[in-house]
């Protein structure tokens, strides 16, 4: 049976309607319709031209976060192969005197580092389970990896890529964290605010020119505290032992 032609009445009607006719006699669901008032645009208004741009930044606060491991070397160039625990392990090897000693302030991250033989995630562990993405775009995985900085409520978060078989630090951060999330080739992550419904959305994003990822989102965003806040991406990212690939250094001043 031949396909019918759709009549063109309805598309005569919806011409109409956008010229802002009234029609009546098409049935057919799913019309255009009308979306009421537009309300007008006005642009930027520029404050204070006679000021002076500044040539420099005020704070020095690490926008770039690069730094080759010492002391890990990735075999093939898989970061895969390279063991967190040990990652973490140097970290806090070449900073002793926030991880060792009674009066340091993550002095039990350093303590239960012993509690890892069975591996991140596991136990007491305090090194968090591992995921593995293509974050950089030069086709292989990259590591995320977190790790609690205890006694207090913060996580460390950090993002590792590899270069000529050595380990590259791209991106660090320290806060209180109620998410993380990898979208695309950023890193999202949402820490709670001190004003009552909102909660910060921080996102990095891998910059080529740089080599590192790159703080491209500050927002003080709502949410609604009885149910999960909005996220950028869609489903759970899969942890290191699913051996998928997931959908996605300082506190707060």
């Amino acid at each position: 049976m031949p396909v019918r032609a759709r009549p063109r009445a309805c598309a005569v009607a919806a011409a109409l309607l956008v010229t802002g006719v009234a029609v009546a006699g098409c049935g057919d669901a799913g019309g255009l319709q009308g979306a009421g008032p537009t309300p007008t645009a006005e642009g930027p208004a520029r404050l204070w031209p006679a000021l002076p741009p500044a040539s420099s930044p005020a704070y020095e606060i690490g926008e770039v976060e690069r730094q080759v491991v010492k002391g890990v070397r990735v075999p093939g160039g898989d970061v895969r192969t390279v063991d967190p625990v040990a990652v973490v392990r140097t970290e806090i090897d070449a900073s002793p005197g926030d991880y060792e000693g009674t009066d340091a302030p993550y002095r039990e991250t350093g303590a239960r580092l012993a509690d890892c033989a069975a591996g991140a995630g596991h136990g007491r562990c305090p090194v968090l389970t591992p995921y593995y993405r293509d974050l950089t775009g030069d086709g292989h995985d990259d590591l995320t990896l977190g790790f609690r900085q205890l006694p207090g409520e913060l996580t460390a978060v950090r993002v590792y890529t590899v270069e000529r078989n050595r380990l590259v630090r791209v991106m660090s951060w320290d806060d209180a964290i109620s998410g993380v999330e990898l979208a695309g080739r950023s890193v999202i992550i949402r820490s709670p605010s001190e004003v009552q419904g909102y909660e910060y959305r921080l996102q990095w994003s891998w910059d080529r020119d740089q080599k590192a990822m790159l703080l491209t989102h500050d927002e003080m965003l709502r949410t609604d505290r009885g149910a999960p806040s909005p996220t950028e991406s869609r489903g759970t990212p899969s942890p290191a032992e699913s051996r998928g690939t997931p959908s996605p250094t300082e506190s707060r001043r």
